[in-house]
């Protein structure tokens, strides 16, 4: 029987399992480092004599803190959710804690969370930037950092292409009849607004479909809704929105004007995380939120520990996943 006492020690759990300290720490730290019963001995007698590790103290001696950060534009998002649970299991692995950050689309404020990480976290995910290539730069040279959503040469990144999706979509409207679609635009200094924007005057080129923007401004329920009125005002009869959310607005919005979907009207949105419980069910661009969270933690963890800067551009692709919103070609 161990005796539980407060205050224990990293050389009392040593002696107690009958290991090195360095063995304790790596058990805690570093456990793929140890064979998995060496480590399930430490836990074992840690958990019986009641030992929490001092991460303050580690952090201070050996400059680690055990956590990251990860920065996100509007985290009442639903896009965003499933991209931080998968950060979170991901960093869990190497028993490392995530602080989150949301700045409210503000890039004052992120620019904010980045300077009060600094000295908490030993690596940053920026998911969605809305800061400038400039300070994204200089946030890079100060600490590891990766970069979901946001293209900058030399940054290591992860990029969801929702470009292939959109081209499905505009074929998937000019095949149903469509000649004139409206892109409902987001955020202005979103890159993926960007890239969306571009993919549908692309593709709608190819398929002789005019395509006219109605900006959202944020992306958000209300602003889909408060849309509606200069989407119709231009005689389009489909439209792609920037997301989900602000699709969920759009279909709100036509429903009060009487404008049946997809009798009327067809409708496509961004990212699925609302696709499958809107009524009518809304045809999507595909969602790869969970994976970018995934990767883009793995890629920092990769980066923190060989201390090396790699340009990796990690591409995600999408598809779209048709629903009845538009109809079915």
């Amino acid at each position: 029987m161990i005796k539980r006492a407060k205050g224990v020690t990293i050389s009392q759990v040593a002696d107690a399992a009958g290991v090195a300290r360095s063995s304790v720490s790596r058990a805690f730290t570093r456990p793929d480092m140890l064979l998995p019963e060496t480590v399930e001995r430490i836990m074992k007698v840690a958990e019986a004599l009641g030992y929490v590790p001092n991460y303050t103290a580690r952090a201070l001696s050996t400059g680690r803190h055990g956590n990251i950060g990860l920065i996100v534009p509007d985290i009442a998002n639903p896009f965003f959710p499933p991209l931080i649970q998968a950060a979170q299991l991901e960093a869990d692995r190497s028993d490392f804690c995530i602080f989150l950050g949301n700045t409210e689309e503000n890039p004052k404020q992120e620019d904010k969370l980045v300077g009060r990480f600094a000295g908490q976290v030993e690596g940053l995910v920026l998911a969605s930037s809305r800061l400038s290539d400039e300070r994204i730069r200089a946030h890079a040279g100060q600490m590891p950092l990766i970069l979901i959503n946001r293209d900058i040469d030399g940054i290591p990144r992860v990029l969801i292409d929702s470009g292939s999706g959109v081209r499905q979509a505009v074929e998937h409207l000019a095949k149903l009849g469509h000649r004139k679609i409206v892109y409902i635009s987001g955020p202005s200094n979103s890159w993926s607004n960007k890239q969306r924007r571009t993919a549908i005057r692309s593709a709608a080129a190819g398929f002789e479909v005019t395509v006219e923007t109605v900006p959202a401004v944020t992306a958000s329920y209300n602003s889909g809704r408060t849309a509606v009125g200069a989407i119709l005002a231009t005689g389009a009869t489909a439209a792609v929105a920037f997301d989900d959310l602000t699709a969920q607005g759009v279909l709100a919005g036509l429903a009060e004007k009487n404008v049946s979907v997809p009798g009327a009207f067809s409708l496509v949105g961004c990212d699925d995380v609302l696709g499958a419980v809107t009524y009518p069910a809304l045809t999507s661009v595909s969602n790869r939120s969970t994976e970018a969270g995934r990767v883009a933690v793995s890629l920092l963890l990769e980066m923190m520990q060989s201390r090396a800067v790699r340009d990796v551009r990690y591409v995600l692709e999408t598809h779209l996943v048709v629903r009845q919103s538009t109809g079915h070609s």
